[in-house]
């Protein structure tokens, strides 16, 4: 090529392919005539190549033009992608968000919460992925996940997780269930029932524990589980008492008993916001969507504490 084409040149060249015509290629450049044509003999030119011949009055391109033409639309494809994520981003902030958060938040929290977020920026992809604390904690250290919520403490140097909600462990039951009538359970109740709950290790289990040793309380069996959303689908079958938190609990409040526990045990909800960068617009608001949600939850069963960092609760 003896001379680098201009950015000028270029449209002028795809405005003709495009067109078929000078006279079009004016018109959609807002320009004229003359100053295309001037400008496409100084892509030939400058490319040494020959793009167009005249064929019964028109313009028409050789095979050089059209394989240029390719290359030339790749190029301008890529400057159209940019200039709409520019527009997205002046409009409504980042167009994909990232939220990562434990199964029983995804089943009960989440779905209102993207429910209002999606009502406001339908334009907005989400992704949300419902896994376990440690893969949320190191998604969001990988930079997986804008935000973060789980009822389990995010614990790292680089973290800064508040506590966004706090809330009371709850008994699930059937409401055939001999207990089902009472308007709360208190621990001792629990004395030879079969008990369903989160694995061992769990931070809410280790809680609930310590609650039933405490006071003395042998259940007759115990069964354990990974997920919330399953302890409730076991209550409902009629095995025993599950002990979830209220969040997931609600879920099924249409076919199982519901049935505060004493002494309480707590039930904490954190939230985490990616370290590496400051939260996009999107994550502002979906955070203060989140923010809504807890703050309409039902007086007496629960509190919004101020932001707690660095502090080492369990959920």
């Amino acid at each position: 090529m003896a001379r680098a084409l201009n950015f000028r040149q270029i449209e002028a060249f795809r405005a003709v392919m495009q067109t078929g015509t000078t006279t079009g290629a004016a018109a959609l450049l807002h320009t004229t005539q003359p100053s295309i044509s001037r400008l496409l003999a100084q892509v030939q030119a400058a490319t040494e190549l020959k793009l167009f011949d005249v064929h019964k009055g028109r313009l028409r391109p050789t095979q050089e033009a059209r394989e240029l033409f390719e290359t030339v639309q790749r190029h301008f494809l890529g400057l159209e992608r940019i200039e709409q994520s520019v527009a997205l981003l002046r409009n409504s902030g980042t167009g994909r968000l990232h939220v990562g958060c434990t199964p029983a938040l995804g089943l009960s929290v989440m779905p209102k919460v993207a429910a209002a977020f999606s009502r406001w920026h339908p334009e907005v992809h989400i992704n949300l992925q419902t896994v376990g604390a440690v893969a949320l904690r190191e998604g969001l250290l990988h930079g997986l996940y804008d935000l973060v919520l789980t009822t389990t403490p995010l614990e790292h140097p680089q973290l800064d997780a508040e506590v966004l909600h706090r809330s009371r462990m709850v008994c699930v039951m059937e409401p055939a269930h001999r207990l089902a009538g009472r308007s709360h359970l208190d621990v001792r109740d629990l004395n030879g029932e079969v008990l369903i709950t989160l694995n061992a290790e769990d931070p809410i289990s280790v809680e609930l524990q310590d609650v039933l040793v405490r006071h003395g309380v042998v259940p007759a069996a115990t069964m354990e589980t990974t997920y919330s959303g399953t302890i409730c689908m076991m209550a409902l079958e009629g095995i025993g008492i599950g002990i979830v938190n209220p969040h997931v609990a609600s879920v099924f409040a249409d076919r199982l008993k519901v049935v505060p526990l004493r002494p309480a045990c707590s039930v904490d909800v954190y939230l985490a916001l990616a370290p590496q960068s400051a939260p996009s617009r999107m994550t502002e608001t979906f955070t203060a969507l989140l923010r809504a949600h807890f703050d309409t939850a039902p007086p007496g069963k629960s509190t919004s504490p101020r932001p707690t960092k660095g502090r080492k609760n369990h959920s």
